[in-house]
């Protein structure tokens, strides 16, 4: 029960997170195997540099986009999945072949130097959404797995074949026993006949 209820509250917050997102964020759903495209944009013009964090507290750097190099930073276990076709501040990420782990929030988090600090300042860009991979599309459109159908029409098959067993042999213990005892009564009756007469006998 305590393990459903934070899949729901874990729901509720993703659902929230991308709610509060920029104007054209929201949920994208795909399916295992599929491409997303995520198109981060700002409209302040001098920034320097794109981060794309995932996570609901933005701790997962997925990618580092230099705007003056157009050097990218690919996390590890996106390496091989992530392509970018960037004209800066203005860059499309493409990932492919999603899998569950990719579900969650995408955000596009934009840098530049603050002219007050020497800190530098993050803008969250427009862009940022919220990615739920669900099942393998392939598998929902040819419906069932053959062999999976083959393996549950024999199981059908062999347990209806157990109870129609199970349910002949009550039905021959049943007509048995009746049998039996329908056997029984007359010869019981002869015996009490025969006592009967052999105490009619002695008594005369």
């Amino acid at each position: 029960m305590s393990a459903l209820w934070l899949k729901l509250t874990t729901l509720l917050c993703l659902l929230f997170t991308a709610l509060s997102a920029p104007e054209n964020s929201g949920v994208i759903k795909k399916h295992l195997g599929e491409y997303i495209t995520i198109q981060c944009k700002c409209s302040e013009t001098d920034q320097t540099s794109l981060q794309l964090r995932k996570g609901l507290n933005k701790e997962v750097q997925v990618l580092y986009h230099d705007g003056k190099t157009q050097k990218d930073t690919i996390a590890k276990e996106f390496q091989t999945r992530l392509q970018v076709h960037a004209e800066f501040p203005k860059v499309d990420i493409l990932i492919k072949n999603l899998t569950s782990d990719d579900t969650g929030p995408y955000f596009c988090l934009y840098e530049k130097y603050d002219t007050v600090s020497p800190d530098m300042k993050m803008t969250e860009g427009s862009g940022s959404v919220l990615l739920v991979v669900e099942g393998d599309r392939q598998k929902e459109i040819s419906g069932c797995n053959p062999q999976k159908d083959i393996l549950v029409m024999v199981s059908v098959v062999i347990s209806a074949a157990v109870l129609i067993f199970i349910i002949m042999g009550v039905l021959f213990w049943i007509i048995k026993n009746k049998t039996t005892k329908s056997t029984k009564k007359p010869r019981s009756q002869a015996t009490n006949d025969v006592y009967e007469d052999m105490r009619g006998t002695l008594r005369r």
